[in-house]
């Protein structure tokens, strides 16, 4: 669930990114690129927030 909401919030958060940009008019094909790298830091630190500890038995 919280990985959801961490999504979510990323997602809101590059869409918004997205949109300053092209109010700017800030050409294309460096949004999309933004954007592609915004989704994998949005990934690798949702991952990273919300996995459980390995427990060391």
């Amino acid at each position: 669930m919280s990985f959801g909401l961490y999504a979510a919030g990323f997602a809101i958060l590059i869409g918004g990114l997205v949109y300053a940009a092209h109010l700017v008019h800030m050409p294309i094909h460096w949004i999309i690129a933004g954007a592609v790298v915004m989704v994998g830091v949005g990934i690798l630190s949702a991952v990273k927030a919300t996995r459980q500890k390995d427990s060391a038995n």
